[in-house]
């Protein structure tokens, strides 16, 4: 599966048109807290749990711009400088928030 569009219908919105037909929603807190980098899987180790005081980064979940990787996923980069997630095709897939992926989860 490959996208066919990706555009941004809001400044923290992401919306991606699939070639199968399916349009994927995602939310750039969302996209930033699942970045599938090492440190931010690092750290998502290290804090599983609650945050008591989350700390607020100016432009942490605000996106600079989007590249595409080859054939097979899509970089984002993030306005505080973070560039290093390269979310493949598949996992952006995982992750979609649309309403027809989130029905049966409850999220």
């Amino acid at each position: 599966m490959m996208p066919v569009k990706v555009q941004r219908v809001s400044p923290s919105e992401l919306q991606i048109d699939w070639n199968d037909g399916h349009r994927g929603r995602h939310t750039t807190p969302i996209l930033r807290k699942y970045c599938p980098c090492a440190a931010c899987k690092t750290e998502r180790d290290v804090h599983d749990g609650p945050t008591l005081l989350p700390i607020v980064v100016p432009g942490k979940n605000e996106l600079k711009s989007i590249e595409q990787v080859g054939s097979y996923a899509l970089q984002l980069f993030w306005v505080d400088g973070h560039r290093t997630g390269i979310y493949t095709f598949d996992y952006l897939r995982q992750i979609c928030e649309c309403s027809d992926c989130t029905k049966y989860t409850g999220e």
